[in-house]
């Protein structure tokens, strides 16, 4: 399907290049009796192909189509092709030059992104994986040790102290199955082969199903709502979304210290609609800030004894998931104290149908 589309657009550039070329030298012929730049323009032509266009073929097909295009229509004598014409020999060869050269240039600046753009994900990998190794470590040691106090000295443990044990275990499994979820969503949509299905979804139905999810992981954290008083209707992954804002929401419970107000505001701008997650915290340092959505970063701040856990690989699922959905997501620090996460969605797409 992506396929398809790719060769349709440039069909259909292809085609209006030329046709817009076309109209210009007929302009330039008949109405400002210039014939001298007719030539430059289908060689500007077959050059904006060649650039725009994927591969060789449509560089190369617009040049013969330029070339007979001059020879035919805008060189005398009218109406015949004759390519033993010094001038229209050299201007075929220029065109079929350009188209080469040009479409040679575009093929290696593109295989060069491509590379570039695999080797940035090789490296989002490579940090994932240390990431992982750093965060699943605590929590598994943690329970272990745990489960095997309460199996050597469970004759002499006070009932208290098995409860607080047992709590301690249940908060960290409930923090490995949030690991779990997180490292499956950016498999699936890194992978390639999940297509992102979107749904219209209404966004006060969204928030609700956020705020009751964060509200079991986070009862004594209260959040401030600022939606549209109108119904917003977005076309996303409902479950993906929902688990961007929990991640988001979850880091500011757990970095943003001396927090006081936790604020979700909503607003639709355009065609887009934006989401703001904002805190009154400490905010985001500046070493952390350019690399908060990468994958993995250190705190070094931060007490080793598992209470505050790293959320590099949250948030970097929130970066993935919402580039698959096509919009942008970002990070700063407020004046005056805190930080806001904002990240965008169109509010008009067309719907995946399956």
């Amino acid at each position: 399907m992506v396929k398809d589309k790719s060769y349709l657009k440039n069909i259909l550039m292809t085609a209006g290049i030329l046709l817009i070329s076309f109209v210009i030298s007929l302009l330039l012929q008949h109405v400002f009796k210039v014939h001298e730049h007719i030539t430059a323009v289908f060689i500007f032509a077959v050059f904006l192909i060649s650039l725009l266009t994927n591969g060789y073929v449509y560089g190369i097909v617009a040049a013969f189509i330029s070339m007979i295009a001059v020879n035919y229509a805008f060189t005398f004598p009218f109406f015949s092709i004759n390519f033993m014409i010094p001038v229209n020999m050299i201007s075929a060869i220029i065109m079929i030059v350009i188209a080469i050269l040009t479409s040679t240039l575009t093929t290696q600046i593109k295989r060069h992104e491509a590379m570039k753009a695999e080797g940035e994900k090789e490296r989002m990998r490579a940090n994932l994986l240390r990431a992982v190794s750093h965060d699943l470590r605590t929590p598994l040691t943690t329970i272990y040790g745990s489960a095997a106090t309460l199996l050597e000295n469970r004759d002499t443990l006070e009932e208290e102290q098995k409860t607080k044990i047992l709590q301690g275990i249940k908060e960290d499994s409930e923090w490995l199955v949030r690991m779990v979820e997180n490292l499956l969503s950016i498999t699936r949509i890194d992978s390639g082969n999940v297509k992102i299905i979107k749904t219209p979804i209404v966004l006060e139905e969204l928030i609700d199903s956020v705020i009751v999810k964060f509200r079991k992981r986070y009862p004594d954290f209260d959040i401030t709502l600022d939606l549209p008083e109108d119904i917003v209707v977005i076309p996303m992954d409902a479950m993906l979304i929902e688990q961007v804002i929990v991640n988001i929401l979850e880091n500011a419970t757990q970095h943003a210290e001396g927090m006081t107000e936790l604020i979700l505001r909503v607003f639709v701008l355009g065609k887009q609609a934006i989401f703001e997650i904002r805190d009154n915290g400490c905010g985001i340092s500046k070493e952390k800030l350019p690399y908060i959505f990468s994958g993995y970063y250190e705190n070094k701040e931060e007490p080793s004894d598992g209470q505050k856990r790293n959320t590099g690989i949250g948030l970097s699922v929130c970066k993935t998931i919402i580039k698959a959905h096509g919009g942008d997501i970002s990070a700063e620090n407020i004046k005056g104290g805190g930080a806001v996460f904002r990240f965008t969605l169109d509010t008009e797409e067309e719907i995946d149908a399956q």
